[in-house]
C-alpha cells in the first residue's frame, strides 16, 4: 500500500538534476529506493486495481537509469513515472494513463503522445460516424474530472462534417487530461495516491475509447 512520497524524495530529485553522476547516486541509491522508487512501486499497484478486472493492461513503473543505447549525456532521469497501457511497441503512439514526479511536483491523468497518423484518420472516421457518442463521453470526462481534454492543433485543422466537432478535427497529437500538483505538504502521504487513483478511475472510459484505435 502506498504510503506517501516525503520531502526526502524532493531532495533526491533536486539532487540528481544537480549532480547527475555515478559518484552522487551511488553515494545516495538507498535514498532513491527508500523515497523514490519503492514508494512509486506502492503506488503503481494501487493505481492498478480497477483494472484487475480489465485485461490487456499493463503496469509499467520506469527506473532512473537511462538507456546507454541512446548515448543521452546524463546517465539518469531526472523524473520517475508509473504508466498503465495496452501491450504495444511503443507507449508513445497509444493512449497510457500515467503517474509522474520530478523535481516541481507531480502530474497524472491521460496522455496519447503521438498517435500515428492512421490512429488519427480511424478516430476522426468513428467521430463522424457516431458524433454523439464521442462528444458525450468528452463532456461526461471534463465534468468528472474538473479538467479538460487538450491536445496539440495542427496548423491546418482537417474538415470537420460539422463546427460542432471542428474542434477534434484539428487534434495532430499530445492529447491529455491531467492534473498537475506543485511541491506543497499536500503531495506527502497517502492521500496523493488516493487522488490520483480516483481521477485515473474516471478517465478509464475514454482512455478505453482511444485504445480502439491504438495498435
Amino acid at each position: 500500500m502506498f504510503e506517501g512520497f516525503s520531502p526526502e524524495t524532493i531532495d533526491f530529485l533536486w539532487g540528481i538534476r544537480m549532480n547527475n553522476n555515478r559518484e552522487w547516486f551511488t553515494e545516495h541509491k538507498k535514498d532513491y529506493a527508500n523515497h523514490l522508487y519503492e514508494p512509486m512501486k506502492a503506488l503503481g499497484k494501487d493505481l492498478f486495481r480497477p483494472f484487475g478486472d480489465r485485461p490487456g493492461n499493463l503496469l509499467k513503473v520506469s527506473r532512473i537509469y537511462r538507456d546507454a543505447r541512446l548515448h543521452h549525456p546524463t546517465p539518469y532521469k531526472e523524473s520517475l513515472w508509473i504508466c498503465i497501457r495496452k501491450d504495444v511497441e511503443w507507449w508513445a503512439e497509444n493512449p497510457c494513463l500515467f503517474f509522474e514526479i520530478c523535481p516541481e511536483g507531480v502530474s497524472y491523468g491521460l496522455i496519447w503522445w503521438h498517435p500515428k497518423v492512421s490512429m488519427l484518420e480511424d478516430l476522426r472516421k468513428q467521430i463522424a460516424a457516431n458524433p454523439r457518442e464521442f462528444l458525450d463521453l468528452i463532456k461526461k470526462t471534463e465534468k468528472a474530472t474538473g479538467m479538460p481534454v487538450s491536445a496539440e492543433l495542427y496548423k491546418r485543422p482537417k474538415t470537420a462534417p460539422s463546427e460542432e466537432l471542428a474542434p477534434y478535427f484539428a487534434w495532430k497529437g499530445k492529447i491529455a487530461c491531467v492534473v498537475d500538483e506543485p511541491v506543497s505538504e499536500d503531495i506527502f502521504g497517502p492521500a496523493l495516491g488516493q487522488r490520483a487513483e480516483e481521477f485515473l478511475t474516471k478517465l478509464i472510459p475514454l482512455y478505453e475509447y482511444f485504445c480502439r484505435f491504438s495498435d
